[in-house]
């Protein structure tokens, strides 16, 4: 038992987004599921005051900004079936869940390649304030060609550009955020008739190949001032991005050998290219459980989820993931044998990294079923194995799936010493577990773009 006291303290977020679904397509057609209110600010509301009863750390929304045209070089699939579609703006219901609760954090997916740094700070700025520090921003550099066309006018540029541009763009955020504003820059000094000092605050003069940014920050320094940095790419751009920027990585992958080389060549990039802890990187891994009192009660409960499926809809989904259209392949065709190196690649990885696992087929899915004891295992497995330090939950069906994972789970993780959850604070405090940790750590890249109180603009300086 005394092992147990030196395992690691789970993060656990839920995972959404403004839409019906999210990543369980056609499960808005059970009778059970409410997740098509997300248009109203009640639904939004106490889902977070649910999670954070179960002192949850975080609530993440992700978005994407276009549709999922691949499948069948169509959207009518993602349309009939509502593969993310419709769907609505995450930062909008932010300020109401945060207003209505006291501890839980809630990030939301925000993508460089469309949004002007100068204008993204000062609303990210905001909701930070207004949320007295409980926000976190996904870094993402947007992934559909059909957002692209809509916002740029052509197909969103390559990959590894994508990231060029992102790395600049954080400059511009730090500075933003920073380095702009002095820590006491506000004096709201009544005798002088000053509210801020000018001598505490300046231009950060960015004059960069994507960016001219003269400044200042339009905002006073937030609670946290650089809301927590959440990111989701292990692409090779993504992971050294993610070494550098990244305070929580989001996984993915069917078996924890799937997503343990990525973890650890981050967590060693990290440390060896930039200086920090590699224990500060915490990693989240997506995992979907579908939870009974029983074996027989859970079991029963995926019996009657999975009538509900949409083919046409994850089929929609994996196309818009991957750029490819699997609308050609037999339901049982194995999709490794296929011309696509792309695709070739990352159904071998999978299948070879999951034992049991004899192809990959258009038919075959993975999520974890069973009791709340059978599940802690399967997570402390991806602990043991991938070296996660949490998870990102999605639903089956809204709200039910969190209702479970708030009532049956919690309390399991909660006996075994795996879960303690938020007690106040800014997200940050939450997520580190460590009171007054409301910026980022020292050792990270934003902390050096930092003015602190006391510093004269003279003597105060910050990377260019």
């Amino acid at each position: 038992m005394a092992a147990r006291d030196n395992r690691k303290k789970l993060i656990l977020n839920a995972f959404i987004e403004s839409c019906s679904g999210h990543q369980s397509p056609g499960l808005w057609q059970h009778p059970d599921d409410r997740s098509s209110g997300f248009n109203d600010i009640e639904h939004w509301v106490d889902l977070a005051k649910l999670l954070e009863k179960a002192k949850i750390h975080g609530i993440f929304i992700a978005d994407v900004l276009g549709g999922y045209d691949v499948y069948e070089d169509s959207l009518d699939p993602a349309i009939r079936s509502a593969a993310q579609w419709p769907v609505n703006e995450p930062l909008a219901v932010v300020v109401a869940m945060t207003a209505a609760t006291n501890s839980i954090g809630v990030g939301a997916t925000v993508a460089t390649t469309y949004e002007q740094p100068y204008h993204l700070a000062r609303r990210l700025s905001t909701i930070d304030h207004l949320s007295k520090g409980r926000f976190g921003w996904n870094i993402v550099t947007g992934y559909l060609d059909s957002a692209a066309r809509n916002l740029i006018g052509k197909e969103q540029p390559l990959h590894a550009d994508r990231y060029t541009v992102a790395e600049e763009y954080m400059k511009v955020m730090y500075k933003l955020f920073q380095a702009s504003w002095r820590d006491d820059a506000v004096v709201r000094d009544v005798k002088r008739s000053m509210y801020s000092d000018p001598a505490r605050i300046r231009t950060i003069d960015h004059d960069g190949e994507f960016y001219k940014v003269p400044g200042p920050h339009i905002c006073q320094p937030s609670p946290q001032r650089t809301p927590l940095l959440l990111q989701a790419g292990t692409s090779k751009s993504g992971r050294l991005f993610a070494a550098q920027h990244a305070e929580a990585i989001f996984v993915l992958g069917h078996s924890p050998s799937v997503a343990k080389d990525n973890i650890a060549e981050i967590r060693s990039t990290a440390k060896e290219r930039f200086g920090r802890d590699p224990n500060n990187l915490k990693f989240l891994a997506l995992f979907c459980p579908v939870i009974g009192r029983t074996e027989e009660e859970a079991q029963a409960k995926f019996e009657d989820y999975i009538q509900y499926g949409s083919k046409e809809g994850a089929l929609a989904l994996f196309g818009g993931w991957t750029g490819m259209d699997l609308g050609p392949y037999g339901d049982d065709e194995e999709l490794r044998h296929t011309e696509s190196n792309a695709i070739k690649a990352a159904v071998e990885s999978l299948s070879k990294a999951a034992p049991g696992v004899e192809k990959w087929t258009k038919r075959l899915g993975a999520t974890v079923v069973g009791t709340p004891a059978q599940v802690a295992d399967e997570m402390q497995r991806w602990v043991d194995e991938a070296d996660v330090d949490g998870f990102n939950m999605p639903y089956a069906i809204f709200p039910s799936s969190f209702e479970d994972i708030c009532n049956l789970l919690v309390p399991e993780l909660q006996s075994r010493g795996m879960f303690h959850g938020i007690t106040g604070g800014t997200y940050r405090e939450n997520f580190y577990g460590k009171a007054g940790q409301k910026q980022p750590l020292e050792e990270h890249v934003a902390a050096k773009y930092r003015w602190r109180a006391g510093v004269p603009k003279s003597e105060a300086t910050f990377p260019v």
